[in-house]
């Protein structure tokens, strides 16, 4: 009896140790599969073991382990999902936390490169403390700050919550509008981003209009010069050619009346002059009245002359025409085009001109900036706190792509024993791809749900909803 009683304590306590290894085995073991890189900081950024691993505000992996080098750095272990391996050359990964608030809420941000570059870091490589960047804390911050200064902030803080006092509920609803706004920047400078050759184009074409109007800065100081003359001089000149349009008048109308009267004539010109002989007195009246008008118009017609054609440089407007076909070269049309940056000429090839080179940069950017309008909220969101896009709200409901979602129903029982009874709902994965929207339950006629074109044009899937399905 007591050799089974033994048996039996033998097999509880093997038991026991089974259940701690298999525990042990979930919690720390490694899983497999998976891909894994180590990253140097300057300092670990108050970074723990657990800690996500994001890209563009989507999670790819989690912080597995930190250590202290000899040189007092902090080497982070990273390990990335299968399908995000293996990270390209020029990486680099930043401590960010979710928000001011809390304690050990960093994360590792990593942003991909630009470039088009194919190498790759290998499994277990290393991103050096150069592609690296810390978290910078707001008491690192403050203790840079000498006395003086820290006792005028604490003031500015002070004259701000009186500032508010009062107001903070008007305050709040501004607060609440600008969140969105802010949270969608980042997508629509990312898209304005994607495009850098593009982006590029346009700034050096900018920067050769610019060029080629300081080289002809002379021949345009010239052109202002002579409008300034042009215009002083049909001022000094504006009653005559007041007089001259208040004569126009009776002489358009007596006009209007002999061109009407001679259209119908056009093809019998020769018999009407002919049949105009006879009747050549009875035009002398109105010849009479031609007459006057003509010395009435003299001055304004020699004022005029003046103008068009003036003794001496850059002071007619001949010589203002004259000036304009180098602009046009510049604006217009196609050549060669140079550089002068220091003194220094370069040759930066031929284009089609400023104006048709802007034009197709702004016709090219048009579909980038219409790619990054549905964004707009989440990027200004992203802006307010620099960790997550939502939910945001505006005048229609929700509007941000991601949602925190705590509880589906809220119910409170006032049966004798007050309570608030929370009823959550089912946790809801693999949601990597929400179009705007996504954190609002969808309508009954879909009109909140976006279309398929219009999903695979902003590349996200319809059906991924943080609540409710599609109908």
């Amino acid at each position: 009896m007591r050799s089974l009683t033994a048996v039996g304590r033998v097999a509880a306590l093997g038991a026991v140790v089974a259940a701690f290894a298999l525990v042990a085995i979930v919690l720390f073991g490694g899983g497999g599969g998976g891909y894994t890189i180590k990253a140097t900081f300057i300092n670990g950024g108050q970074l723990v073991r657990g800690n996500p691993v994001q890209s563009g505000g989507v999670a790819i992996g989690s912080v597995e382990g930190i250590k202290i080098t000899d040189d007092g750095q902090a080497e982070v272990t990273l390990k990335l999902e299968e399908e995000k391996a293996p990270l390209r050359v020029g990486t680099r990964a930043r401590i960010r936390q979710f928000s001011q608030s809390g304690i050990a809420n960093r994360y590792v941000d990593l942003d991909y490169p630009s470039n088009s570059s194919t190498q790759t870091i290998p499994e277990g490589g290393r991103l050096p403390v150069s592609s690296t960047t810390t978290q910078v804390d707001l008491d690192q911050l403050f203790n840079t700050l000498d006395p003086p200064t820290r006792k005028a902030l604490q003031g500015f803080f002070k004259g701000s919550a009186n500032q508010f006092r009062g107001k903070g509920a008007l305050a709040n609803k501004g607060f609440e509008y600008l969140n969105p706004a802010l949270s969608t920047s980042r997508r629509l400078f990312g898209e304005l981003n994607r495009d850098t050759p593009v982006l590029e184009r346009f700034l050096v074409d900018s920067s050769r209009l610019v060029t080629a109007l300081a080289e002809k800065r002379d021949d345009l100081s010239g052109l202002v010069g002579n409008l300034n003359t042009t215009t002083r001089a049909l001022a000094n000149q504006k009653q005559a050619l007041a007089d001259s349009i208040a004569l126009l008048p009776p002489v358009m109308r007596r006009a209007n009346t002999t061109f009407v009267n001679l259209r119908a004539a056009l093809d019998d010109t020769d018999p009407l002059v002919d049949a105009s002989k006879p009747v050549a007195r009875r035009l002398s009246p109105f010849l009479s009245d031609a007459r006057k008008l003509t010395a009435d118009a003299e001055p304004a017609i020699k004022d005029l002359r003046v103008a068009i054609r003036r003794r001496g440089r850059n002071n007619d407007l001949i010589e203002l025409v004259n000036s304009v076909p180098p602009l046009a070269r510049i604006a217009v049309d196609r050549g060669k085009r140079f550089l002068r940056p220091g003194g220094t000429r370069y040759d930066v090839g031929v284009d089609s001109g400023a104006f048709p080179e802007a034009r197709r940069a702004f016709r090219q950017s048009s579909p980038i900036i219409a790619d990054g309008r549905p964004y707009t909220t989440d990027l200004f969101g992203w802006f307010d706190d620099f960790s997550t896009t939502g939910p945001g709200f505006d005048a229609l409901g929700a509007n941000a792509r991601a949602a925190i979602r705590v509880a589906d129903t809220l119910s409170f029982q006032t049966d004798g024993n007050p309570s608030l009874k929370v009823n959550p709902g089912p946790v809801r994965t693999g949601i990597t791809k929400p179009c705007p929207g996504a954190s609002e339950a969808p309508t009954a006629d879909g009109s909140n749900v976006f279309s398929p074109a219009d999903a695979a044009e902003l590349e996200c899937d319809p059906n991924q909803r943080h609540t409710g399905e599609v109908p």
